[in-house]
């Protein structure tokens, strides 16, 4: 049995992350990009769990395919949780990646190294046509770096630093981040709830 998976990100660093954490399952995986004129989901909702229902339902009816989608941010204790739901947008529309690291890195100013303690958030939702989305979370511990370092990854994966391994996201292979990542343990109980809906009595 074969499922058919729309993957609803407009990201293509995100798309391709992915489409490895769900590697070797008997999925056919989809693009925004298969499906030209598709709507635009404005991600206005108060919740990690509210964004990421909100584009998994509308791509689903859309296209009247299964559709993953995912929300996640950075929660920095010293900023009150922000950027939060709006870390895509911290630096404002139209913002890049470099524009939110510069951003935060400004509002931590002065800030010690040991209140520099924030986490990923990663919510996966799944929806179908007419039927109920399911929705799996995972999060991961770490501290803001001071500045920049290393160059893989995307978002604030420059200054997301895990205290244990001594390096930023950034400064991981992908593999290496695949093992501790918010999406990743998000994305593994994912992947099961998919494996069960590829059995054979489903």
């Amino acid at each position: 049995m074969s499922l058919e998976l729309l993957l609803a990100t407009a990201n293509p660093a995100k798309a391709a992350e992915m489409a490895r954490l769900l590697g070797g399952l008997p999925l056919t995986l989809r693009t925004r990009a298969d499906f030209p004129g598709l709507p635009d989901v404005d991600e206005d909702a108060a919740t990690f769990v509210g964004n990421a229902i909100k584009k998994a339902r509308a791509l689903a009816d859309a296209t009247g395919l299964m559709a993953l989608a995912d929300d996640s941010g950075l929660c920095v204790d010293a900023l009150g949780g922000a950027p939060g739901v709006w870390s895509a947008r911290y630096a404002g529309p139209g913002c890049t990646d470099a524009d939110n690291n510069a951003r935060l890195l400004g509002a931590l100013e002065g800030t010690p190294d040991a209140a520099r303690t924030a986490h990923f958030v990663c919510v996966v939702a799944i929806a179908r046509p007419g039927v109920a989305p399911v929705t799996f979370e995972g999060t991961c511990e770490g501290l803001i770096a001071p500045k920049a370092a290393g160059t893989a990854g995307f978002g604030y994966d420059p200054l997301f630093l895990i205290p244990e391994a001594g390096r930023t996201f950034a400064q991981m292979t992908a593999d290496e981040k695949a093992r501790i990542s918010h999406r990743a343990r998000a994305f593994a109980q994912a992947r099961a709830w998919l494996a069960r809906q590829l059995e054979p009595d489903r």
